[in-house]
């Protein structure tokens, strides 16, 4: 799963984001146009909300970065040489890859960041707030600060990245009860990025509040890989690594015996194993499960980590057993891998369902002793870019299709929760994709 994203924030400004030397209205800025995000095919927590609870559903600050992917090359950039790509998209990343995959799965989410007074700043603000639906109250617009801006370079199944960004200004309202991460707005869950030797103050005030903290973690520049550093993680509920990560803080040679030591720390310890699936360990009941990955042909796997994190969040808070919610989270990253760029790859509920209805129909069809066809292209909503058509590009709900019927059963009894909780398959994508550019000039 990708870990681009923690390491990004943690070099640049994740500790800054919300603290613009001052505020700039966007109401001041007129927004290009674009379709508004409407409302979400479901909601995921609508058996468990009651009257009381708070209006935010999940909470999370940090740095955006506009990410520009390049697709379609054949090999890396050799010293030198120019290298012509085939496909290109643009979208926000860094911390908006985690508040987008949120939104899309129908959870109230907010966001406070800084933004660039640039076209760019206005880009991903319009991107975020109008197409996603994301609450960016507590974020601010900084008179006189670019926008952080990663190229991304996918390849081979990988990516190479080149970021460039510096650190927003502080501001003398950094800490007080308005702004955060003083205190941030009551919430269910927080979504934090631990940076080690690095204390974020807001974490323990929003635990006290009642709100359940999930952490990730990005990669120790110090070597150190002291547990000790990790501060704030006596606040979380859970804690969210990738393997390398785990084996490293924990000073095992396992990912299974990683998240059993990393749950004497937290209540729950779940760790990403790339192919092999996710691993978590619930400290207090001493409950374990263990899932395995989606198999895929990648196309980008930018913000993939991102997206498995806000499944499992989805899951958690809807109340769902630990296997619902790791296969959950696994199968939103799979199918999010499927697109191109971070934020704008995260899959919805649509997708979701479409599909799970392919599962069930490639399943059913072999069980009849029919052949089974190859799946028809999904259809393709207004909404949907010139990048889903770029070279390579291709529907994640049909390239996460069981290949075979043995695949299919048991995808269909590994995700037979889902026909509890999804939506109709029969309505086409709304979901923005990663776009060639920006925007264009409207004539006069």
């Amino acid at each position: 799963m990708g870990r681009n994203v923690s390491q990004r924030s943690g070099r640049l400004a994740a500790r800054a984001g919300t603290r613009g030397a001052s505020t700039v209205s966007r109401r001041d800025v007129p927004p290009p146009t674009r379709q508004s995000a409407g409302p979400p095919v479901l909601d995921p927590l609508a058996a468990v909300r009651a009257d009381g609870d708070p209006r935010t559903d999940v909470f999370l600050t940090g740095t955006v970065f506009l990410d520009i992917i390049f697709t379609g090359l054949d090999t890396a950039p050799v010293r030198g040489t120019e290298s012509w790509a085939r496909g290109m998209g643009s979208s926000p990343g860094g911390v908006a890859n985690m508040a987008t995959a949120l939104a899309r799965l129908g959870l109230h989410t907010s966001l406070a960041a800084a933004f660039g007074d640039d076209m760019y700043g206005e880009y991903c603000w319009d991107a975020l707030a109008q197409g996603e639906g994301i609450d960016l109250s507590l974020s601010r617009t900084v008179p006189g600060w670019h926008s952080p801006v990663t190229v991304s370079m996918a390849y081979e199944g990988e990516r190479t990245m080149v970021s460039h960004g510096h650190e927003a200004p502080p501001s003398e309202a950094a800490f007080d009860s308005r702004h955060a991460p003083g205190c941030p707005p009551p919430s269910r869950a927080c979504v934090t990025s631990l940076v080690p030797g690095r204390r974020e103050e807001w974490l323990g005030c929003a635990a006290g509040r009642g709100s359940r903290i999930f952490a990730d973690v990005g990669w120790d520049d110090t070597g150190r890989w002291d547990p000790a550093d990790l501060a704030g993680l006596e606040h979380c509920e859970a804690f969210l690594p990738n393997a390398e990560e785990a084996m490293r803080y924990t000073r095992t040679d396992c990912p299974r015996a990683a998240a059993r030591k990393l749950a004497e720390r937290v209540p729950l310890a779940v760790v990403t194993m790339g192919a092999e699936g996710a691993c978590a360990v619930d400290g207090r009941t001493g409950e374990s499960a263990e899932v395995p990955a989606i198999t895929v042909e990648e196309l980008d796997p930018t913000g993939a980590g991102d997206v498995f994190v806000a499944g499992f969040i989805t899951g958690t808070l809807a109340g769902w057993p630990l296997t619902d919610r790791l296969s959950f989270a696994g199968l939103t990253a799979a199918l999010s891998v499927q697109e191109f760029g971070g934020s704008l790859s995260a899959p919805g509920w649509a997708e979701i369902a479409c599909w799970w209805q392919q599962v069930r129909d490639f399943e059913r069809r072999a069980g009849g002793g029919a052949a089974v066809p190859a799946a028809p292209p999904l259809p393709v909503g207004p909404a949907t870019s010139a990048a889903s058509v770029l070279p390579g590009a291709q529907d994640p709900a049909v390239a996460a299709a069981p290949a075979t019927p043995a695949a299919a059963a048991r995808l269909r009894h590994r995700y037979a929760f889902l026909d509890t909780v999804l939506p109709t398959a029969d309505q086409p994508s709304q979901l923005a994709r990663a776009v060639p550019t920006i925007g264009f000039r409207r004539p006069a």
